[in-house]
């Protein structure tokens, strides 16, 4: 397995993920806020979380880079099409499981169960996290193909 390729490949995917979903925020495409989401796991405070967030983001990217690395491995070969290919996986399985099961361990998001006296601050995410707006599964297939892609481009086989 490529492991420096993975070291440095996978924060690099990452970090222009990241990049793509803040900036389709900042542009009003989506209200997902994956640092503020990540960050809130750990702190109630929005601008710590953010910060918090981003690096608990990085991480979980190189470990699934790791996955991926280990595909392409497995496969014995790697290339762009074939790790945008295992980004829209990636991006199917997070958005129809990951995302939607979080409200049951996030201590300040709510469930779609919650009623009107509930006090946490995010508002469950829901299926493909169509609650953060209808383009938002659009967003986050994109931007989890472009990760796919880099890594595709970048990791080698050995």
């Amino acid at each position: 397995m490529d492991w420096s390729g993975w070291a440095t490949f996978g924060v690099a995917a990452t970090a222009v993920l990241t990049a793509v979903i803040v900036g389709a925020q900042l542009a009003g495409l989506t209200r997902l806020d994956i640092p503020l989401m990540l960050g809130t796991l750990i702190t109630g405070d929005p601008d710590r979380a953010r910060f918090v967030g981003f690096f608990l983001h990085l991480v979980m990217g190189q470990f699934f880079a790791l996955f991926y690395a280990a595909g392409f491995a497995q496969l014995g070969r790697s290339g762009w099409l074939l790790g945008a290919g295992f980004g829209l996986i990636h991006a199917t399985i997070a958005g129809a499981v990951l995302v939607p099961l979080l409200p049951t361990i996030h201590p300040r998001m709510a469930t779609e169960r919650a009623g009107p006296s509930s006090t946490t601050v995010l508002e469950p995410p829901g299926l493909l996290a169509l609650n953060y707006g209808w383009s938002t599964p659009l967003v986050t297939m994109a931007a989890h193909v472009v990760y796919g892609a880099i890594l595709g481009a970048f990791l080698q086989v050995r």
